[in-house]
Parts: C-alpha cells; structure tokens; sequence
C-alpha cells in the first residue's frame, strides 16, 4: 500500500464516487435484459443501487471495503480508530436499511462486489431470478 500525505490521502478520498463503475455495469446488463429500474433513489432510504417501485425491490450492490465484507473486509492500519468506526457504522445503517425494508414489505437483495467480479452472468442471473421472484409475489 501506498503511503501518502494526509492532503494526497484527502484529495483521492474526495475523489470517489457514489456511484461506481461496477454498479454501472450491472445497471446496462439489467436494462439490456428488460429490466426498467432507477439508479440511486434518494427519496428511498439508504439511496439503493436500483429500485422498482412497483414490485417494491431494492438492490444494493456493496463494496467489499465500504460495507467490510465478510471475506475480504480489512480495517486500514493507519487511522485504525477512525476507520474502525466508520466501517462498523456502515454495517450497522446497512442493517437498519434491511430492516426498515423488512418491515415495510419491500424485497432486498445485497449483492457483494466480489461476487460481480468473479461471476458476472451469474449475478446477473441471481438479480433476475430475484426480481422475478418478487413480481410473481
């Protein structure tokens, strides 16, 4: 790993966006495939990657480092409590999100952005099958 100044450190945090390129990718796919959705709703909570209102789905995909995934999640060793924080944070909201659409009705899929990597068709055949699931519902 790369060690840089705070201020280089600020400048390439700054630099990430909220919607990522893998996201992206999955988002053509599903519309190649049919599927009408939005991208990042923000009047839904926790701003899911795609949204379809009328089969009440979200579809959030997460990144292994932001949501510190099971497999692959690490805690950076500079700034250890800040960042201890900050991902444990993640997951807690992303379990508020789950619940609160648990308890509104909606369907939720959470799909890791290790899973997109190492099988793409898969997941993409996953998220369908999931969205057919809850149309048929």
């Amino acid at each position: 790993m790369a060690n840089f100044s705070p201020e280089g450190r600020k400048r390439i945090m700054k630099s990430i966006k909220s919607r990522s390129k893998l996201e992206d990718k999955v988002s053509k796919e599903m519309w190649k495939r049919g599927y009408r959705f939005r991208k990042n709703v923000k009047t839904l909570k926790g701003k899911p990657d795609i949204a379809i209102k009328k089969y009440k789905v979200v579809i959030f995909i997460d990144s292994c480092f932001w949501h510190f995934c099971h497999l692959h999640g690490r805690y950076p060793k500079t700034n250890p409590e800040f960042w201890r924080k900050k991902l444990d944070r993640n997951k807690e909201r992303d379990q508020e999100v789950n619940e609160y659409f648990s308890e509104k009705g909606w369907h939720i899929l959470r799909v890791w952005e290790h899973e997109i990597t190492e099988d793409f068709i898969g997941t993409i055949n996953k998220i369908e099958n999931f969205i057919k699931a809850a149309k048929s519902k």
